[in-house]
Formats: structure tokens, sequence, C-alpha cells
């Protein structure tokens, strides 16, 4: 199970990063969203991977840390609002620059 969450949180960060460095703005979003994915996987995996462990604690039970779940959930809400504003800024720079370059300038084309 710990090889699939590596797995995961790398290929999630490659390909958040090679998004990241496109030219258009929503290739630019999803990979930010795609690496706070990763990142989200990242905090979820530092409380411990464990299975049927209790959910309320008791004495010598091998329990996960609630701390990195509070964490992710917190991340995921802020994580989804700010990539509904980001949408909507990039939306508006598209409408007012006419075009969707993260720079502004317009693409040569021959």
């Amino acid at each position: 199970m710990e090889l699939l969450y590596a797995m995961t949180t790398g290929v999630l960060t490659a390909c958040g990063l090679y998004l990241t460095l496109r030219g258009r703005t929503f290739p630019v979003v999803v990979g930010l969203t795609l690496l706070s994915y990763a990142v989200n996987l990242f905090l979820f995996s530092m409380g411990g991977l464990t299975t049927d462990g209790p959910a309320i604690v008791s004495e010598g039970a091998n329990y996960a840390d609630p701390l990195p779940q509070a964490l992710v959930l917190t991340a995921i809400v802020i994580g989804f609002a700010m990539t509904a504003f980001v949408v909507i800024l990039a939306m508006r720079a598209r409408s007012e620059v006419g075009n969707d370059h993260v720079d502004g300038k317009k693409e040569d084309r021959e």
C-alpha cells in the first residue's frame, strides 16, 4: 500500500509540474490542482497507513493519527476555493487580454 501511495504521489507531482510549466492558463490551473492533490496525499500518508484501526483510541491499540486527516480535509476545502478563484481570474484575464497565454503575449503561428 505504501508503494502505491508513493507512486501515485510521484506521478501526480510530475504531471502537476509539467502542466504548471505550460504556456496557457488552463493547463497551469490543472497543474496546480494536481500538485495540491499530491500534497494532500503526502500529508495523509504522514499520519500512517493503518487498516482496521479503532475510531476511538483505546489502550494499546494501533490507530491512525487524526491530525493529518484534519489537515487534508482543510486543504481540500481551501484548494477547491482557490481553484475556483484562479479559474475565474483566468477567465477574466482571457476576456481582457484576448488570449490565454500566461505572459499575455500572442502566439506566433507560421
